[in-house]
């Protein structure tokens, strides 16, 4: 992971719906109820988080992990 670039690890709620997303290597985590609106709510945590006297990524990446269970 350089520098510029943060990644954010999003999970689906299969529950109760929507999405949480949470930085790695970072204390930033949000949550939405759509795509679209967890998207922004990451930008948003990252003005929150990231000062102007931090270096701040030039790059977010959402990564999309899935758990798939089989029945054996």
């Amino acid at each position: 992971m350089s520098a510029s670039e943060i990644i954010f690890e999003v999970v689906e709620d299969e529950l109760d719906g929507g999405y949480s997303a949470t930085a790695l290597g970072f204390g930033i985590h949000t949550q939405g109820e759509s795509i679209e609106e967890l998207r922004q709510n990451v930008r948003e945590a990252m003005e929150c988080y990231f000062d102007e006297t931090m270096d701040r990524p030039n790059l977010i990446r959402l990564h999309f992990v899935r758990d798939e269970v089989l029945v054996a």
